[in-house]
């Protein structure tokens, strides 16, 4: 152990797989952000843990129905996606192993684009939760950047609506109750399907079906890495599970990995 209280004989493991993998798939959630100031949802301090209402914001009939579901949606927009959020060191250890060479792709269920910012490729990056850099009306589909109505709300609108047919305006991000892209989550699970090493990160991995990239994954004949700060739905998928601080564990790894940063 060390002073991250990680094991260190289990990240050269790891790593070693990493240095070996010809394709490595990258499965990301809230926890690999909470470094950027982006709050997680279900750990201990978690958004929807520490305030239930904000899990209704995340319910597409609450959300529709309700402006004062969709005025505390606003807020937290304002506060945690107003784009003063940067990349952290562990988003750039994903950046390293893409510039390594063997990094296939990143499927995330985060909508803040922290990815992308990071320097993975846009087209690497499968969001399968969707995006919160834009804005779409329910009505019309006009869409626009987020920037937009962040402006407004800070402006004092507190529910900006469509300014084309006055409709409800919403992020970009798959809110529960909404269908997923086809598409996006086929390409996901593909991606899945044919990598060497799936490193499931900063996820509970109990939200589906994004969280069956782990079991396909694995039925596929890749190793299973999950680093997570508590356990998750998927351990029993796993063929390393590395508990701990998200960004120092990555660091970890790449660097066992050998991979430059």
């Amino acid at each position: 152990m060390n002073e991250n209280n990680f094991d260190e004989n289990l990240i050269d493991e790891v790593g070693e797989w990493l240095a070996k993998a010809r394709r490595i798939v990258a499965f990301t959630g809230a926890g690999i952000s909470t470094d950027s100031g982006i709050p997680d949802f279900r750990g201990p301090n978690g958004l929807w843990t520490t305030n239930p209402l904000a899990e209704k914001t995340s319910t597409l009939s609450y959300y529709l129905r309700d402006p004062e579901v969709r005025k505390v949606a606003w807020e937290g927009r304002v506060r945690n996606f107003n784009g003063t959020a940067q990349p952290n060191d562990g988003h750039r250890a994903l950046v390293a192993m893409q510039n390594a060479g063997t990094l296939s792709a990143v499927i995330t269920q985060n909508v803040d684009g922290l990815h992308q910012a990071s320097g993975i490729v846009e087209h690497n990056v499968v969001e399968v939760h969707g995006t919160i850099r834009f804005g779409r009306c329910w009505e019309c589909n006009d869409r626009r950047p987020m920037g937009e109505y962040i402006e407004r709300v800070i402006a004092g609108d507190p529910d900006p609506h469509c300014e084309l047919c006055g409709g409800v305006v919403k992020s970009d991000a798959i809110l529960f109750e909404q269908a997923l892209v086809p598409e996006v989550i086929d390409r996901a699970f593909a991606e899945a399907e044919q990598c060497d090493v799936l490193l499931a990160i900063g996820s509970t991995l109990s939200v589906g079906p994004a969280n069956q990239v782990v079991p396909r994954a694995k039925a596929s004949g890749a190793r299973v890495v999950i680093i997570n700060g508590t356990e998750t739905a998927m351990d029993k998928y796993a063929h390393a599970l590395v508990q701990g601080s998200i960004t120092p564990i990555l660091q970890a790894v790449v660097a066992r990995a050998g991979f430059p940063t």
